[in-house]
């Protein structure tokens, strides 16, 4: 028996046994055609989750954290003498803006309120006034603040004037559904340990396969984080250019098993039954939401700390922990919030089973219940 703990926190999320155990198999080489096989059924099933097709799609699998598809499709996908646009209105858009920095990418940082939407007007002039163009890229759920991105909308936008759209849908995909064909979307990404529920160490990129094999012929910024070479590497070989995390593959296969074992709507609604618990429980309490609720993405709940002399985080955070609880600082910059997050294999009674924590977390701490906020 693992002890399971119930992580609030936006990834990585809380697992079942059965994926746990997944992870011990008695040791292989991964160049194994065996093992490149299960890739290979691994890669496929990755497609289905966004109603992918496989003669225009394609997966292709990294080891590391979500931030590195960020930068394998930014500093592969730009074509000489072209520009990126980064729609940016939270924590994980800003990555994007980060690395085109890093890389000397020439790029447009088009900055909305980290709490709003952006506004689809301003990105229509940017496009039209900037022809060169390339990328549009935004992320789908700003985990940092729970904001959902309209990225149908910007898609359709990208399109029109020519450009490609690449969205970090990290904390989204496999929850929220995604349809890559109707939400415009050319490149998405993910990492195993968020939305299906696997372990950290492998990511992906689901994209257009004739825009990969375009950009063989763009410039080479990359060694290690370049799209083409893993994907040709891939095709030729079945295998990734360099080591994988072997146990976290089996893990990610057992989780891909469980995915569609539960289905898309099903596995959405459970998420939206937590995500409406998490609003109950704090309301009780008498919280706020950072973020007005019809701009959440139903996943990520950004709460204000309350307006106490007696509040600390880190002391509410330490005494759930101990009792198995997991809750996670806001993103931020100047704001003191926490984020409870809908993520992962948990249901209704894991969030009742909480708050019972965190109310008695905020008593032991002389916290004023309900909590309250001084007027603006």
């Amino acid at each position: 028996m693992v002890k399971r703990n119930v992580l609030l926190n936006p990834g990585p999320s809380t697992t079942t046994d059965t994926v746990k155990m997944a992870q011990i198999v008695p040791d292989i080489c991964p160049r194994e055609k065996e093992f490149a096989d299960l890739m290979k059924g691994l890669r496929a099933d990755l497609l289905g989750i966004v109603h992918a097709n496989a003669e225009k799609y394609t997966s292709v699998l990294f080891c590391g954290s979500g931030t590195i598809n960020i930068d394998v499709c930014l500093n592969s996908l730009l074509p000489a003498d072209k520009k990126v646009l980064v729609v940016d209105n939270g924590a994980y858009s800003a990555r994007a803006a980060e690395i085109c920095k890093y890389y000397g990418l020439p790029h447009i940082d088009l900055k909305f309120s980290v709490n709003s939407r952006p506004d689809l007007a301003a990105v229509e002039r940017a496009l039209k006034d900037n022809p060169d163009v390339y990328i549009v890229h935004t992320t789908h759920n700003e985990t940092g603040t729970g904001l959902l991105n309209p990225i149908r909308e910007i898609g359709a936008l990208a399109h029109k004037y020519g450009a490609i759209f690449t969205v970090d849908t990290t904390s989204s995909l496999a929850m929220i559904p995604i349809d890559i064909e109707k939400d415009n979307i050319d490149f998405c990404m993910a990492s195993a340990q968020k939305g299906i529920m696997a372990m950290t160490g492998l990511s992906f990129i689901i994209g257009n396969r004739a825009e990969i094999e375009k950009s063989k012929d763009y410039p080479k910024r990359s060694y290690y984080c370049n799209l083409f070479r893993q994907f040709d590497y891939f095709e030729k070989t079945g295998e990734m250019n360099f080591t994988p995390p072997v146990q976290t593959v089996y893990a990610t296969i057992q989780a891909l098993k469980e995915y569609y074992a539960e289905g898309e709507t099903a596995k959405w609604a459970r998420h939206t039954r937590v995500f409406n618990a998490i609003h109950e429980g704090l309301d009780k309490l008498g919280f706020k939401d950072f973020i007005p609720r019809e701009m959440q993405s139903g996943l990520v709940v950004a709460a204000l700390y309350p307006d106490d002399d007696n509040w600390d985080f880190m002391k509410v955070h330490d005494y759930c922990y101990e009792r198995g609880f997991t809750i996670y600082p806001g993103k931020v910059e100047k704001k003191g919030m926490f984020r409870l997050c809908a993520l992962g294999a948990i249901d209704v009674q894991d969030i009742k089973d909480f708050f019972k924590v965190f109310e008695e977390a905020l008593k032991v701490n002389g916290i004023k219940i309900p909590v309250v906020y001084k007027e603006n």
